[in-house]
């Protein structure tokens, strides 16, 4: 499974990748903001999204909006400091399919990828 990590930090995007490596989803690419996320999704293959919200270039609410006009099954998951309930409210009706708030524990990250892929 590839899965798409589209986020402004470069630690943030390690965290993720090496807790994905250690849940057994190795196949892992990478962008820095939502203008980069949208051209590595449009290479094909991806078949899940982890993204943040607060991005420079475009944010992870724009990206969202853009990539569920072309591709509405695809699971994203929003990564962020947004912890407000009606930035929550504001990723789910802009398509994302779960939510989880920075800082996070692997275990949490873990939990929140196994509900989207089932």
């Amino acid at each position: 499974m590839k899965i798409l990590i589209v986020d402004d930090s470069s630690t943030m995007r390690r965290i993720i990748i090496n807790t994905l490596s250690r849940i057994g989803y190795a196949d892992v690419i990478e962008a820095e903001h939502g203008k980069a996320g949208l051209e590595k999704l449009g290479q094909g293959g991806v078949e899940m999204i982890i993204t943040d919200w607060n991005m420079p270039e475009m944010d992870g609410l724009e990206f969202v909006t853009i990539v569920r006009g072309s591709n509405p099954n695809i699971p994203i998951l929003m990564v962020t400091t947004n912890a407000a309930k009606e930035d929550i409210v504001a990723a789910l009706q802009a398509g994302v399919n779960n939510y989880v708030v920075k800082p996070f524990t692997p275990d949490t990250l873990k939990e929140k990828i196994e509900s989207l892929l089932g």
